[in-house]
C-alpha cells in the first residue's frame, strides 16, 4: 500500500474535511473570478482605514474581554476582533499572519458548527 493510498484510507479529520471544503470553494472563486491580486488596502485614504480598523480591533478586544469575564464569549466576536486586526495591519508578513488567523477562527466556528449539527 502507497502513503497516498494509506492516507486516502484514513478519515479526515474535522480540520480535514473543512480545508478540503475550503478549497472547493477558492477552486469556484478562481473559476469565476481568475486570480485574485488586489491591494491590501483598498480605498482613496487607506492609512485612514488602518487607523479605523486598529480602532475596531480594539473595541471588539474590550468586548471580548467583558464576554469572557461575564461568561458569554462567541464566535461572532473574536471573529471580528481577528478581521479587525488583520485589516489595521500595515506589515505584510503581520497581515498574513493575522489573516491565517482569521481563517483558523473561520474554520474553528465551522468545526463547532458541524459538532453541533451531529450532537
Amino acid at each position: 500500500m502507497t502513503t497516498q493510498t494509506r492516507q486516502q484510507a484514513r478519515p479526515r479529520t474535522p480540520t480535514q474535511q473543512v480545508l478540503v471544503e475550503v478549497r472547493q470553494e477558492r477552486d469556484a472563486q478562481n473559476e469565476r473570478w481568475g486570480e485574485q491580486n488586489h491591494p491590501s488596502g483598498g480605498g482613496r485614504a487607506p492609512e485612514k482605514a488602518y487607523a479605523y480598523y486598529a480602532q475596531r480591533a480594539a473595541d471588539w478586544k474590550a468586548i471580548n474581554d467583558a464576554r469572557v469575564a461575564n461568561g458569554t464569549l462567541g464566535f461572532d466576536s473574536i471573529l471580528l476582533e481577528e478581521v479587525y486586526e488583520a485589516l489595521a495591519e500595515e506589515d505584510p508578513a503581520k497581515r498574513r499572519a493575522e489573516l491565517i488567523q482569521v481563517a483558523a477562527v473561520a474554520v474553528c466556528e465551522v468545526e463547532a458548527i458541524d459538532r453541533r449539527s451531529q450532537a
